[in-house]
């Protein structure tokens, strides 16, 4: 039998254990596997199971295959053929749909095509319904994770054109960098070329939409879909003032009708913004012909996600600046998926609307599946969008419509089973600085309504300088006069709690306690008299105070406010007085001489004195002119006083 003390040991050893928690160093994988027949090769991802989340629809994965010739594909188990004999570098980005896990890591597979078996060859299509240039990625970022940007532009000329690539990101809204570029690969002979950045256009186009958005006070275009510009120094201007990065790369020797596809790979910085509803974007700029100024320009919008989940709500109010919003328009967009075994003929959208905003200004921006508004007052027998406006919510609608389930037989891509609402809306007459959240259920057909993530608006502080200027009331203290400028700094324009900082110079003045003494002296002659000496003190200060405190606006006409201030004496003259009266015998009826002397002592810089205040104002409590009083209550005898003030707040 082994000794109570090493049972106790090994129980001991055996509890510890089990209280430490394993780090899992292990790496999810996928693995690359094909079948190849000549130049025919069929391709099939080995993936590691997936990690259910609870509550969450059943999880799976989706593809973006790039194919090494300048093909990709999103379809699960693609087949290709290669046009010409060589190797071929095939590369797998896998993204993991309502699973608990990160997103496989996977190693590019070498392919050897010696052998033309199939002359089934087909070029890359044509960039359907984007003008000749598109942009799409593999999957939302995520924080410390990597994703896929393919750029794809078609020569829609009739002759050979070469031209010019750019493609914008980091916008210089967000404090740091939210991508970092790690690799790029073209299949074109493109060729990556250095610009300096453009310098700036004062004046350009005001007659499109700007994003609500954007921290800077410039204005930014919205480019809703693909559009074609004439004037490209302004538009790279516009996009350099946006973005602190730009991959430039140019093509040579584009066919009629040739579609090229580069692939950008991106990996996503610790320090990315982590609002789980902001919207980013990346910019791209095709320039069909390097010899010309047309160009066109797409917009990649993308939301911030912490898992990859297709039913998502965001919005591009996340960083706003309340002094530049007034009149813009905060785009929503709420994104469902079909995730079912079979098709969704109707789905609808409940989405909250918070009470800031004007739902009279409500207007849709975009949607999918592409349908008509439904006709009021009357039940639709085609496709379409019902809106219901109501109090605290909008209701969306898609009637008869026709969405695949991800599960459906014969659904390849995953992109068919999706879909999206974006709309946006202005601010209501009255709005505060107040942060808002909504989200969204989604229903589809009659199942249970999915909930999304809550897409949230707020306000960047904004700084506001006031000034002010008043009289201090000294009532402890004789002939005082006291008047003061100063400045103040907060947040602009704040909804309830706010802290302010002041800086307020005063010019003062007031007497001392005067000091008579009466007193019988004996004059040289050896008469007694009366002698009479007065001592009066007149000081005049130049003070500087720095009040810190914390105010709260009752509503838009009153606010209050306490907190705490130094003062101290920038400069101080003292002067005495000091009057001598000498009277005829003992009596004070008969002055038979008087003498007067003076002195005086300037100092700076001293006498500090804190104190704690009490604030309050009545007029325009958030921003413009008000009146104020305040009573500072120091922790020196004798210097209380009460305030009295205007300000007005910029």
């Amino acid at each position: 039998m082994k000794p109570l003390s090493s049972i106790v040991f090994l129980l001991f050893s055996i509890f510890s254990f089990s209280q430490t928690k394993v780090k899992d160093t292990i790496t999810r994988r996928a693995n690359i596997v094909f079948i190849q027949n000549g130049n025919t090769v069929t391709y099939k991802p080995e993936t590691p199971p997936l990690i259910p989340i609870a509550g969450a629809p059943k999880p799976s994965y989706s593809y973006l295959w790039e194919l090494g010739d300048g093909h990709y594909s999103k379809e699960a188990e693609p087949k290709h053929v290669y046009k010409n004999k060589g190797n071929y570098t095939t590369r797998l980005a896998v993204t993991n749909n309502y699973d608990n896990g990160k997103p496989p890591a996977t190693r590019p597979k070498k392919v050897a095509v010696n052998d033309i078996t199939d002359t089934d060859y087909k070029d890359i299509a044509s960039i359907a319904d984007q003008n000749g240039f598109a942009i799409l990625k593999n999957c939302d970022p995520i924080p410390e994770q990597e994703m896929v940007v393919v750029v794809s532009y078609q020569n829609l000329e009739n002759y050979v054109s070469s031209g010019k690539l750019y493609l914008f990101y980091n916008e210089k809204q967000f404090r740091s960098n939210n991508f970092e570029l790690v690799d790029f690969r073209t299949y074109a002979n493109e060729r990556e070329v250095k610009e300096n950045p453009v310098a700036a256009v004062d004046d350009l186009d005001d007659t499109k939409s700007y994003l609500a958005s954007a921290e800077n006070t410039f204005k930014t275009k919205k480019y809703r879909n693909t559009t074609t510009e004439e004037d490209l120094d302004a538009s790279l201007a516009d996009a350099n003032k946006t973005y602190h990065n730009v991959s430039v790369l140019e093509f040579d020797d584009a066919n009629p009708g040739e579609t090229r596809n580069l692939f950008y790979t991106f990996k996503t910085t610790p320090e990315m913004i982590k609002d789980t509803s902001a919207t980013v974007t990346m910019r791209g700029i095709f320039v069909p012909n390097r010899s010309y100024k047309n160009h066109k320009i797409k917009n990649l919008e993308m939301e911030i996600v912490t898992s990859h989940d297709p039913n998502k709500m965001g919005s591009n109010g996340s960083f706003m600046n309340y002094r530049l919003v007034r009149f813009k328009r905060v785009n929503f967009k709420t994104r469902f998926q079909n995730n079912g075994e079979g098709p969704a003929r109707m789905i609808r959208l409940e989405t909250d609307v918070p009470d800031m905003f004007d739902k009279t200004t409500f207007q849709i921006e975009d949607l999918y599946p592409k349908c008509p508004i439904c006709p009021k007052g009357e039940e639709p027998t085609v496709s379409c969008l019902d809106t219901i406006i109501k109090k605290n919510q909008i209701f969306f609608t898609f009637k008869n419509i026709y969405l695949p389930g991800s599960e459906q037989k014969n659904v390849h891509e995953k992109d068919s089973t999706k879909g999206f609402v974006k709309y946006s809306m202005k601010f209501a007459e009255d709005f505060h600085k107040v942060k808002t959240r909504s989200r969204t259920a989604i229903i589809f057909d009659k199942n249970e309504p999915i909930i999304t993530n809550y897409a949230t608006t707020r306000f960047l502080p904004g700084i506001s300088i006031g000034a002010k200027a008043g009289y201090n009331l000294y009532p402890d203290l004789d002939n005082s006069t006291s008047y003061f400028v100063g400045a103040t700094i907060s947040p602009f324009k704040s909804y309830r709690f706010y802290w302010q900082a002041e800086w307020i110079n005063s010019i003062n003045k007031y007497d001392s306690a005067e000091n008579v003494i009466d007193e019988v002296v004996v004059n040289p002659n050896g008469v007694k008299q009366r002698q009479r000496t007065t001592t009066s003190t007149e000081n005049k200060s130049v003070n500087w105070e720095v009040p810190v405190l914390i105010r709260y606006n009752i509503n838009n006409y009153i606010g209050v406010g306490a907190g705490v201030q130094a003062n101290f004496n920038v400069s101080h003259e003292q002067t005495q007085n000091i009057k001598i009266e000498s009277f005829e015998g003992d009596s004070t009826k008969f002055v038979i001489n008087t003498r007067t002397d003076s002195n005086a002592v300037k100092n700076s810089f001293t006498d500090l004195k804190t104190g704690l205040l009490l604030d309050l104002t009545v007029g325009a409590a958030r921003i413009g002119p008000s009146l104020g009083v305040r009573y500072v209550i120091n922790f020196e005898q004798n210097f209380n006083y009460f305030q009295f003030y205007g300000i007005w707040k910029f």
